[in-house]
């Protein structure tokens, strides 16, 4: 039986700029859904924050990948004409881009052995609103 729900997930960053994991978060969503197989969409409602797919076993990658976007995008000295002084986040946001879809089978996400799902905080910190839309199949015998 075809199953489509949608849930919020809320992650909190700490700082201006930050990558943060949360795919436990997800995991732990998809399993209550009692989903087995389909696909998972996660879609972040910020102008100021994206959402990515990448290397989550060593801290350096997040760490390079806002030094890259930071020196690619600094925040002042660009002639950034929006009044708030946030122009760099709006940018950074629209290259990681706001949404990413993950399939999963048997319950579990497929990622790879070494892929996170990341908020991509460019305008911390504060609490942002995810939301998770499952799109799959329960189970045979399951019911919902």
């Amino acid at each position: 039986m075809g199953v489509m729900a949608t849930y919020r997930i809320r992650v909190r960053s700490r700082v201006r700029e930050e990558l943060v994991e949360f795919t436990g978060e997800v995991r732990r969503v998809l399993a209550e859904s009692g989903a087995r197989e389909g696909v998972c969409h996660l879609y972040v409602r910020h102008t100021t924050a994206g959402l990515t797919i990448n290397e989550n076993a060593d801290p350096d990658v997040p760490r390079d990948m806002l030094h890259a976007l930071r020196t690619l995008l600094p925040q002042h000295g660009m002639g950034f004409r929006h009044g708030e002084e946030n122009s760099d986040a709006h940018i950074k946001t629209s290259l990681t881009g706001t949404s990413v879809t993950v399939p999963f089978a048997e319950g579990e996400l497929l990622l790879g052995r070494w892929q996170g799902i990341f908020l991509c905080e460019f305008d911390g910190g504060r609490e942002r609103e995810v939301i998770m839309t499952i799109m799959g199949e329960k189970g045979k015998g399951e019911k919902g």
